[in-house]
């Protein structure tokens, strides 16, 4: 019986997106119905495909739901299919991208029947916009979502993964919509209508970017493989054997970095202190450090590191991942059978350790159900027409507070979702120790200056949420922030494992305060992880994950994706995570903890070859920028400078068009090029004649010619270009916030809505302590005089203390 086996969960149309909000259900014990027509779901032959032809992206996608097949041209079609919604918990709908020959519903009288009904739907770009009728795929989303432009050599092209990322992304994003609604619904709510887009969805990886290119300018360039501003090194680099991932993201770091490899003149060059004035000198500074590399291998300078605190860890291969014992004990490898074939794929991520979710499971034939259907602890919630329900009007997790001690992206990003939904969020910092997205320079001028104020990227990830701030070394400091979490629902971190229990902020001391509390841990590699000390950036956590090394040419390095690519991907998680851990709370009164390893959360955007590799037993193939399906797919050179769009042919029909489109209508009426595997024997010729029709045009220009005639495109875009978006400032994507130190200044809203425009954003991010008295007066019941001294002691403040202004204060503390 897992946490959400009372809901009963209708899967209609074809995305991958909806594919994973509804497996991440099922993982959790939800009885998952996928409808399918008698051809079945199309992603049932989406490649890579195993030796025995199933798809191992279906298989990874769907797992443990059972398949309901219904054909449209029955005339009982529709009377089935509404019946069976009618009896759901939730809808989770992909017809937009693909309707997968559904039958025809009446949602306004389902919903009639059922005010209940939680619906999500989902689609490439929402129903209005510009963009609204784009044809797309993975790929032309990410590349409009400046997710590819900035990857691969400076002379180009851009290099990008084939696939399999934006569904995942989007999954997530929608799971979390409906989980907060359940929870609402546990208050009596009606059900609530989500729409989902895609696109948006995957600009939570584009945010950092976008918004130091708001403060910065336009300074963001492709600068080599697995380079990436502003941080240098942030890379995958040669060792003697094996590939080592290596982020310097402090001052210190770059310091022990140098002493490791013996290079002191670099470690003390004021002009390299910061990651951004080392990007410089790349070449320099790569000339000395390189060739040390390679003189011993990726494990033992990963012992070394680990020694020195560096984030540095060793890049695996699939097999690797295979072999590795702790990530099948953990659950992030899990067996699955498809059909006559046993492999492996990735797992739930959400690590809950009193109600974990499934490991593994069957992957569905065609109309076949499965005996967790069969397993429900009691009928769905029947909100009949007459049933008293609550109308859904205010924010869906409003009444819920969270404790937030997280710093950086990841953790803030889980928290600000919460807030976004509507969670009462206080994020505690210190004037000590606060955020280190605030910026890690401790100089006076960079202090007095309250340059750490100014930080888009902590405007950005800390917004509708109120801020205070305590010692958490002294006592008072301590006590505070206990009675704060003996308060809460949720409290989240995401220090490196021993930092709250050292502190006497461990689940066990917050438990006996608080039975129900939910806690989270977002570390790097897990509490019980054998390196569970790693230092990790999100940075490290993709160079960890096995997914650099099938991105790239078959002969080259393994390839980064991003800067900071597990960063965003864990926030997701964690938020999901804590909701799942939120419903079972509310339910039986009981908390629990979440080991949520960030590592492992990277997994799934490597499944398929995950699935692949361990039934064959092969190496994946690496495509480049080309794909194992669609031929042709790449990304193409345009008219101007570093100008690229990313095309792809998704069926025959779609590749005809675009052979007309480019003048080649012999290619259009060959028959030798019909199918795919065709097309994949002359694919040179054809990536040749399509970009010399690409030169000749503006990337702009070429999307919207290649848009007009159903081909899928997208411009590969900068960051910076996406604050100027026509689509997303249409949409209302992008809002207006004011806030003290930056003034007005753009967020991104979340890529859910439940109208025709989004949540507003209600508040900016708070600046150092702005909440202080507030909370400690309000909540804690702390008089004017108490909150005084506790200022006067350094307990609470406003401003963040100087390097020189730190030591002193600790020399107080100690004496």
């Amino acid at each position: 019986m897992g946490v959400l086996s009372d809901l009963r969960v209708i899967e209609i149309g074809s995305s991958a997106a909806t594919c994973y909000c509804a497996r991440l259900f099922a993982d959790f014990g939800a009885d998952v119905q996928k409808v399918e027509p008698p051809a079945g779901d199309p992603l049932r032959r989406s490649a890579p495909l195993t030796p025995g032809g199933q798809s191992a992206w279906f298989a990874f996608l769907n797992f443990n739901k059972s398949s309901i097949m219904i054909d449209s041209a029955d005339p009982s079609a529709v009377t089935r299919l509404t019946a069976l919604i009618e009896d759901c918990d939730i809808l989770i709908d992909g017809r937009d991208v693909d309707p997968m020959d559904c039958p025809s519903i009446d949602m306004a009288a389902i919903r009639q029947q059922r005010p209940g009904l939680i619906h999500l739907e989902a689609s490439w770009f929402g129903h209005d916009g510009p963009y609204a009728g784009f044809v797309a795929t993975d790929s032309t989303v990410r590349a409009l979502a400046g997710l590819i432009k900035l990857v691969g050599p400076v002379e180009g092209p851009p290099l990008h993964a084939p696939d399999f990322q934006t569904g995942i992304l989007a999954g997530l994003w929608g799971f979390i919509a409906a989980a907060s609604s359940a929870l609402a619904r546990m208050r009596g709510e009606m059900g609530r209508s989500w729409s989902l887009s895609i696109f948006e969805s995957s600009i939570a990886l584009s945010e950092y970017l976008m918004f130091e290119a708001f403060a910065r300018g336009d300074v963001m360039r492709r600068i080599g493989t697995n380079r990436f501003w502003p941080t240098f090194p942030a890379g995958i680099y040669e060792t003697k054997r094996g590939w080592l991932g290596i982020t310097t993201g402090t001052p210190a770091q770059w310091r022990a970095f140098c002493d490791m490899l013996g290079l002191f003149e670099l470690r003390d060059d004021p002009a390299l202190i910061l990651g951004v004035d080392r990007l410089r000198h790349v070449e320099q500074i790569e000339r000395q450090f390189v060739p040390r590399l390679r003189m011993r291998t990726a494990q033992a300078w990963f012992a070394e590191g680990l020694k020195r605190k560096i984030p540095i860890v060793p890049v695996p291969k699939i097999s690797d991942l295979l072999q590795n014992e702790e990530k099948k004990s953990r659950g992030a490898i899990v067996p699955i059978l498809l059909g006559e074939e046993e492999g492996v794929t990735a797992g739930s991520m959400q690590r809950l350790t009193l109600t974990p979710p499934r490991r593994g499971g069957k992957v569905p034939g065609l109309g076949e159900q499965q005996n967790v259907a069969k397993i429900r602890s009691r009928p769905p919630r029947t909100m009949s027409a007459s049933f008293d329900c609550i109308d859904a009007g205010g924010l869906p997790l409003q009444g819920i507070r969270v404790i937030d001690f997280t710093m950086g992206w990841a953790g803030p990003l889980c928290t600000r979702s919460l807030a976004d939904l509507g969670a009462d969020v206080i994020k505690i910092e210190a004037i000590q120790y606060p955020d280190w997205w605030r910026g890690v320079d401790r100089r006076p001028a960079y202090v007095d200056s309250r340059m750490y104020e100014m930080k888009p990227e902590f405007c950005v990830m800390n917004r509708n949420k109120r801020g205070i701030t305590l010692d958490l070394t002294r006592p008072k400091g301590l006590a505070l922030a206990k009675r704060l979490s003996a308060g809460a629902d949720i409290v989240v971190g995401n220090y490196s494992v021993d930092v709250l229990p050292k502190l006497g902020l461990g689940y066990d001391v917050l438990r006996s305060l608080n039975p129900r509390l939910v806690m989270m841990s977002m570390s790097a590699f897990g509490t019980n992880s054998v390196h569970r000390d790693c230092r990790a950036y999100g940075s490290t956590l993709e160079q960890g994950s096995g997914l650099p090394s099938v991105i790239g040419n078959p002969e080259g390095a393994p390839v980064m994706s991003h800067i900071a690519f597990g960063d965003a991907v864990g926030g997701l998680n964690g938020c999901a995570a804590v909701l799942v851990a939120l419903i079972h709370a509310r339910n039986t009164g009981q908390g629990q903890f979440i080991d949520l390893a960030q590592i492992d959360c990277m997994m799934p955007f490597a499944a398929p070859w995950i699935t692949v590799h361990s039934i064959e037993g092969m190496p994946p193939t690496r495509y480049g920028n080309r794909h194992p399906q669609f031929v042709p797919h790449g990304c193409f050179r345009c008219a101007g400078e570093d100008n690229w769009i990313v095309i792809a042919a998704t069926d025959q029909d779609m590749w005809q068009r675009l052979a007309l489109l480019i003048g080649r209508p012999d290619w259009a009426t060959e028959p030798s090029l019909v199918p795919a595997e065709g097309r994949r024997r002359v694919e040179d010729v054809i990536e040749r004649e399509i970009e010399s029709w690409t030169l000749t045009r503006d990337a702009d220009q070429a999307m919207s010619e290649l848009q007009r005639v159903r081909v899928a495109a997208g411009v590969a875009r900068l960051p910076i270009y996406l604050l100027k978006d026509r689509h997303l400032w249409a949409r209302e994507f992008l809002q207006d916030v004011e806030r003290p130190f930056i003034g007005l200044h753009p967020q991104p809203a979340m890529p859910i809505r439940e109208a025709a425009r989004p949540y507003t954003i209600r508040a900016a991010a708070p600046t150092l302590g702005q909440h202080n008295e507030e909370i400690l007066s309000e909540l804690l019941g702390l008089s004017k005089a108490e909150i005084a001294q506790l200022a006067k002691e350094g307990i609470t403040g406003t401003v963040m203390l100087s390097e020189e202004e730190l030591s002193k204060a600790r020399g107080v503390s100690s004496a």
